[in-house]
């Protein structure tokens, strides 16, 4: 039930981001922002005041609908609405803000834990942002390309002499033309939406384009961040820290440094490019994962050992049936009795061996009641802070990279009639990997371990670098209509570049 709870929301981000793309073309960038808003809100209310665990599976799909929408949205307008010198900076901006949103939700759910009613009012805050952005959204422009590409030149002209000095507004105003007039030439005007994703795999400028924006999205998911962002308590308490509090007051150091790493990418992304920072992200990620696979490998292996003594302290009925029947009980340690789907109730006495007992409240409640910590999803650990530590550095080395980085790319790497519906494709598959993960997350834990869970992370990290590296180009400093003219001539990284192109590369950059 709970990874279905988390998972609905990413559900309905999937078919909000499949519409999204739609919306945007048809209506403009600005009419869909307001219409995820309004989503958005309703979803959060749904949520506050559900009477039953269906209900709050329909809040979350109508939120997770406005999440998909704004996801794919909110970067392509800011992209369209910025200096190309500046784009990506702006475009990471919107990852900050997000990253910010998750670590002030933290705080949130902290400070609700105690209060009446608890989830509702964490759950129903969130309508607060939506109706904040709603209202500010009316008094923004729409973008300056959607404007262009409508036939409303000169909305567009006033828009662009608010964003660029006056000697530049003439320049932008003539790569708005040949877009559009480029456009026109290679596709009927007025053409349904079958017709267009028809048209963008067949055109080869587009279908390299989604090659890129796809391999970023999917790579961005399955290299397993939103598992420590949607269940980084229940990692914390992977790592042996077993009180709820404690476990969100450590996450709030993950979400704080997922904050840290966004700024870091505000700084540097149009620097040194969105390429060079996945690559690097990514080796940063496989490293991190491989050596927390190692540490949560350690606190298994050594987990505190099960004491018959202790087991029968609390009553015979109270000790764990699995425990009891099993053949050979003396070889059981924690982690043996937590995948029995039992309790674990530690020693006074630091990582002495412990009871397995049966897993309900009256059981746990003695168990407290000794001044005992009650362990259920990880066992007490001599590297479990260790655990935090990785987690944290892993949180340092995707935020900057993977974390933004791929909704830049998908801002600027399609040409401007594709944008919707490309950008629609792109957070589809985004949105997809995201469910694939999240709701298989808990299910991983519970077959493969923790250490098996985050080695598997590894590997689809190790594949998704190979990709970026082979279909990822370079789009830093350029304008739309330059990157469009990259991705006609195809992109091969260095090592397979032909002898010409490479020479005709170095020769641009003298």
């Amino acid at each position: 039930m709970a990874e279905t709870i988390v998972s609905m929301a990413v559900a309905g981000a999937i078919i909000g981001a499949a519409i999204g793309g739609w919306m945007n073309d048809a209506l403009g960038r600005k009419k869909s922002i307001l219409a995820a808003d309004f989503v958005f809100f309703i979803g959060a209310i749904v949520m506050a005041v559900a009477p039953a665990p269906w209900v709050i599976i329909i809040g979350r799909i109508l939120v997770g609908f406005g999440v998909g929408m704004a996801s794919m949205t909110s970067p392509l307008y800011i992209s369209e609405a910025s200096p190309a010198r500046i784009r990506g900076a702006l475009v990471s901006t919107n990852g900050f803000l997000i990253t910010g949103g998750q670590f002030l939700s933290y705080l949130i759910n902290l400070a609700f834990t105690k209060a009446p009613g608890t989830w509702r009012w964490m759950l129903g805050v969130a309508g607060v942002p939506a109706l904040v952005q709603f209202v500010l959204m009316l008094s923004l422009p729409e973008s300056p390309r959607w404007l262009y590409r409508e036939n409303k030149a000169d909305e567009a002209r006033a828009i662009l002499e608010k964003i660029y000095p006056a000697e530049e507004v003439e320049r932008e105003m003539q790569a708005l033309h040949e877009s559009v007039q480029a456009e026109k030439e290679g596709a009927a005007a007025g053409e349904g939406v079958l017709a267009r994703l028809k048209g963008a795999f067949s055109n080869p400028v587009v279908r390299r384009g989604l090659y890129a924006g796809i391999t970023v999205q999917v790579a961005q998911q399955f290299v397993g961040i939103n598992t420590v962002m949607y269940y980084s308590p229940t990692i914390v308490q992977f790592a042996g820290f077993a009180s709820n509090q404690t476990a969100l007051a450590l996450s709030l150091v993950t979400s704080g440094l997922n904050v840290v790493g966004t700024v870091i990418s505000m700084c540097f992304i149009d620097r040194y490019g969105r390429r060079r920072l996945m690559i690097i992200s990514m080796i940063g990620i496989i490293t991190c994962l491989v050596v927390l696979s190692g540490v949560f490998f350690q606190a298994a292996s050594h987990a505190p050992r099960i004491s018959n003594l202790e087991s029968t302290h609390f009553g015979g009925n109270s000790t764990c049936s699995a425990y009891v029947s099993a053949p050979n009980p003396g070889s059981w340690n924690c982690m043996t009795c937590l995948k029995a789907e039992c309790g674990f109730c530690a020693n006074k006495v630091n990582f002495a061996p412990g009871a397995c007992l049966a897993y309900n409240d009256n059981i746990r409640s003695s168990c407290r009641g000794e001044h005992r910590v009650w362990y259920t999803k990880g066992c007490p650990s001599k590297v479990g802070f260790f655990a935090v530590i990785l987690l944290g550095l892993y949180i340092i080395v995707y935020a900057p990279g993977m974390g933004t980085v791929p909704w830049i790319v998908n801002s600027e790497i399609y040409p401007l009639r594709y944008r919707g519906t490309c950008g629609g494709m792109a957070a589809v598959a985004n949105w997809s990997a995201n469910l694939i993960v999240s709701e298989t997350f808990l299910t991983l834990t519970h077959a493969l371990g923790s250490a098996g869970t985050f080695l598997l992370f590894a590997g689809f990290s190790v594949i998704g670098l190979i990709a970026i590296y082979m279909l990822v180009p370079e789009t830093k400093g350029m304008q739309f209509e330059e990157v469009e003219k990259l991705l006609q001539k195809g992109f091969r990284p260095k090592p397979f570049a032909s002898k010409s192109k490479q020479v005709g590369k170095n020769v641009e950059l003298s």
